[in-house]
């Protein structure tokens, strides 16, 4: 059995609809630097999401324990749909969020089972930086629930799960301030 800290990226300078890539901002680094502390000592691996903020909140807890990041595409954010103005991402993720995977289609689900099936495949104990919709993707595996949103987390919440023979089991679903969406 492995376990899985899923770490909700620090909060970002820009939001979906102005950059696609942004860096944290102030206090998002400060985020970064306080997360270090509610995580587990070294021995455990370290992924990232190819995404800027989620590698700058990953670094203090690398550097904590003189340990590397590793970069997996599969831990990314939820991909806008193909040809979307910028200025239109935000809202199309407003409805896409109050919806189902199922009800995105095959590009949509095709994401969710690509990071499901890479957590499952992890055979160590793994911290992992990534994103709201991502970490709720893995959440609703968890919990056999097919909506987009399931936790309103926080930035730099972090999620527990663990890795059975049986699938992903929820252990810890973040900080008290984040509450199941019924």
């Amino acid at each position: 059995m492995a376990r899985l800290h899923l770490v909700r990226h620090g909060r970002a300078s820009a939001g979906w609809d102005a950059d696609p890539d942004p860096d944290l901002d102030d206090v998002g680094r400060t985020q970064a630097a306080a997360v270090v502390d509610r995580l587990p000592r070294p021995g455990v691996a370290i992924w990232s999401s190819p995404l800027l903020r989620c590698q700058q909140t990953a670094a203090p807890y690398a550097a904590a324990h003189g340990r590397s990041v590793q970069i997996v595409a599969e831990v990314a954010e939820i991909p806008s749909p193909e040809g979307i103005a910028m200025g239109h991402r935000v809202q199309w993720l407003r409805t896409a969020m109050a919806g189902t995977w199922s009800d995105l289609g095959d590009r949509y689900t095709s994401f969710r089972d690509r990071l499901v099936t890479t957590l499952m495949g992890v055979e160590t104990d793994t911290v992992v930086f990534s994103h709201f919709v991502a970490i709720n993707a893995v959440i609703g595996a968890c919990l056999h629930d097919d909506r987009l949103v399931i936790r309103s987390l926080d930035n730099t919440s972090v999620t527990v799960v663990d890795v059975t023979a049986d699938g992903l089991v929820l252990v810890e679903g973040g900080h008290e301030a984040d509450t199941l969406i019924r």
